[in-house]
């Protein structure tokens, strides 16, 4: 076999494309448990309720994982990572708008994690030698992350897969799941948690809203690894199912650990009542996992810098993870409530036009698609979809914002693509 192929710009050959359904179930259920899943089920708790927080997390991940999965196809179909993919549907001139603001939201994502890394385990250290250990250090944890992280990024995906996550870092992860689960029900009253209604403080449509942009961060990341995919279905069903049982299981022990043993309002009250469960053990674990969620940010701002810059992926991989530790030691963890919600705004409307092309109007064709210049249609009805989010964001918070742009901007883009194929312009571009 060929040494697989990291270009971003060109097709993963089909004797590269090693990746199974159960591959990409690993990585992507690996990928919906993690710290940062967990404190959004914690944002949406005391505004919803343990119920109606369980309802949005089943209706808005469960949604989000089918747009998650139709888009992984696409890199199955064209062997193109993301950002390479968007081409055939904007242009080569309209695929760098999507790829810096990948490569911004990726940079902010890539910060989080390794924030949230360091303040669980500067609280675990903390717990367990006290506040005058060096490895109480904040600014030490910082660094150490940010360096595995990189160095995750730089081997690729088919490395940290296979050789790591598949052999034993899966199941490290659902042990610790099940004894935070286990713990939870030995020492709480899930009846009279699912009794406690909101405060008020979140609608149920901003609680769909925030629970979808999860799998909806992941849409311009997905084909980077689905690329190495062998057939569609498999990489639909593993990637879908994978990330819905994922998020669904740690959103949902978010909101239950919040409800019962995390009120107060501090931004680290979550991870204290998560060191208490097991001697601090189960969070242990869950933080070593969570380093993969760094690592497929960095190593996909490498893939989206590809497609811009004329340097391999592996030397962006060392770029981008330098200024994503260096923007963890500078920036606090912050409410992220509206990052989440930016991202559905700009991804949401754009996906949605991504879909209808590359599904309806090619049928998964991509010799179909123009990969010259500027397509006037898409970008359209991709601007929109984007102005109808935050236009129903501002005025009418209580509809929702997310699926009414995705719908909008799908519909505009399937317009727009019959009417320039009854014109003869197949190509629907302004630039030849």
């Amino acid at each position: 076999m060929n040494t697989p192929n990291y270009s971003p710009t060109v097709p993963v050959a089909f004797d590269q494309r090693v990746l199974g359904m159960r591959d990409l179930f690993s990585l992507w259920f690996s990928l919906g448990l993690g710290l940062m899943v967990l404190q959004v089920g914690a944002l949406l708790a005391p505004g919803l309720g343990m119920s109606d927080a369980l309802l949005a997390i089943l209706c808005g991940t469960g949604v989000g994982v089918l747009l998650l999965g139709a888009v992984a196809v696409i890199g199955s179909d064209t062997g193109l990572a993301s950002m390479a993919s968007l081409k055939l549907s904007l242009g080569s001139m309209g695929a760098t708008v999507p790829a810096l603001l990948n490569l911004l939201q990726l940079l902010g994502w890539g910060a989080f994690e390794i924030i949230v890394m360091r303040d669980a385990a500067s609280l675990l250290a903390t717990r367990g030698l006290g506040e005058g250990s060096l490895w109480v250090s904040p600014t030490l944890w910082t660094l150490l992350f940010g360096v595995l992280a990189t160095l995750l990024a730089v081997a690729g995906p088919l490395a940290f897969v296979r050789r790591i996550l598949r052999r034993w870092g899966i199941w490290l992860l659902v042990g610790a799941c099940l004894w935070l689960t286990w713990d939870l029900l030995r020492r709480a009253d899930l009846s009279a948690l699912m009794a406690r209604a909101g405060d008020g403080s979140m609608s149920f449509a901003l609680g769909f809203d925030i629970a979808i942009a999860m799998p909806l961060s992941w849409l311009p990341l997905i084909a980077d690894y689905s690329r190495f995919g062998r057939r569609g279905g498999g990489v639909f069903f593993g990637s879908a199912l994978g990330f819905f049982l994922g998020c669904l299981w740690l959103m949902g022990l978010g909101v239950a650990y919040t409800l019962a043993f995390a009120e107060g309002g501090d931004v680290n009250a979550l991870l204290l009542a998560l060191a208490g469960a097991g001697m601090g053990i189960p969070l242990l674990l869950i933080l070593l996992d969570e380093s993969e969620k760094a690592f497929a940010d960095i190593h996909s701002a490498a893939v989206s810098s590809g497609i811009l810059l004329p340097f391999k992926v592996e030397q962006l991989a060392l770029v981008i993870g330098a200024i994503c530790t260096l923007v963890a030691l500078l920036a606090p963890l912050a409410e992220y409530q509206n990052f989440l919600l930016l991202i559905g705004s700009v991804f949401a409307p754009l996906f949605g036009v991504v879909l209808v092309d590359h599904f309806v109007l090619r049928r998964r064709r991509a010799d179909l698609a123009p990969r010259t210049g500027l397509r006037w249609d898409t970008l359209l009805a991709w601007a929109c979809g984007v102005t109808v989010y935050h236009l129903l964001a501002n005025l009418w918070p209580e509809l929702g914002a997310t699926l009414p742009a995705l719908v909008l901007a799908g519909g505009l883009q399937y317009l727009f693509g019959r009417f320039s194929r009854a014109r003869g312009n197949t190509a629907a571009s302004i630039f030849r």
